[in-house]
């Protein structure tokens, strides 16, 4: 019995998935050797990459969850750089 693949591949959407999880797994390593704010700036565009894709695939858990990620990521380099 074959599985089916229900998601096309190599659309734009699927592109932006896999850098976005690219680069959050280089967010992640960076945050575990606590390299500060690399870390947030990898994570804020791979949040950014997510969201894109749960408006380009109208998956709004997607989108909420990563809209709340993207601000709390972001929230965090504005007091970063601005305090």
């Amino acid at each position: 019995m074959k599985i089916q693949k229900l998601t096309p591949t190599h659309t734009p959407d699927w592109y932006i998935k896999w850098v976005a999880s690219f680069l959050l797994i280089i967010g992640v390593i960076l945050t575990s050797n606590n390299i500060f704010p690399s870390n947030l700036i990898f994570h804020t565009i791979s949040m950014l990459g997510s969201f894109v894709v749960g408006i380009l695939r109208n998956d709004r858990a997607l989108i909420v969850v990563n809209a709340v990620t993207l601000a709390h990521k972001s929230n965090g380099l504005i007091t970063y750089y601005f305090k």
